[in-house]
């Protein structure tokens, strides 16, 4: 079956927010209940920010994988810059990854597949689309942060070019998934 790859559109904003539970690991669903109002469903606080415009974590920083008309994957992205401005993270789950970040690269926050999907070559097509980005956007390559414990994940952004620069420690929480170190890799 054919894949295409196409722009996200906002109507794609709730399956970008299910995807990006998978490869969250629970991060997501995490963010996501620290503005949830009361008795609000996490997937549905996903799909309004990500339905939102001209913000990092918007639609607009999506490529598509579809096949015969179904979302089958996705990648979010978007030109990691330096802010020196920004106020530092207190949460203790997020404060970790504070300075996980190679400024001025193309940051890939998402990139997941449905079951089914992985292992057919897609996740290289995402990351030839990535770098064209980075490319046009005049950005220092890719970056992104994998977790030790996703030992398929990282070694396939390593075959791919990406170098681990930075660890950090997870902090235990019972909705992230996994435990022990997280990676901060980059691709020139």
């Amino acid at each position: 079956m054919a894949v295409e790859f196409r722009s996200a559109v906002r109507a794609d904003a709730r399956e970008i927010a299910r995807l990006f539970q998978i490869s969250s690991e629970g991060a997501s669903d995490y963010i996501w209940s620290q503005i949830a109002e009361p008795g609000q469903d996490l997937l549905d606080v996903g799909a309004i920010r990500y339905a939102r415009d001209d913000v990092d974590f918007s639609y607009q920083n999506c490529l598509i994988a579809e096949a015969d008309g179904q979302v089958i994957g996705m990648m979010h992205s978007y030109a990691m810059r330096h802010d020196p401005l920004a106020v530092p993270t207190t949460d203790p789950v997020l404060a970790p990854y504070a300075d996980m970040e190679v400024s001025d690269t193309l940051y890939i926050s998402s990139l997941a597949l449905h079951e089914g999907w992985r292992n057919r070559g897609l996740g290289k097509q995402f990351l030839a689309h990535a770098q064209e980005r980075a490319d046009r956007l005049g950005l220092n390559g890719l970056s992104l942060i994998d977790y030790a414990a996703n030992t398929g994940a990282w070694r396939f952004y390593e075959r791919h070019g990406f170098g681990i620069v930075k660890t950090c420690q997870i902090t235990p929480h019972p909705m992230i998934r996994v435990t022990g170190d997280a990676y901060l890799m980059h691709r020139p």
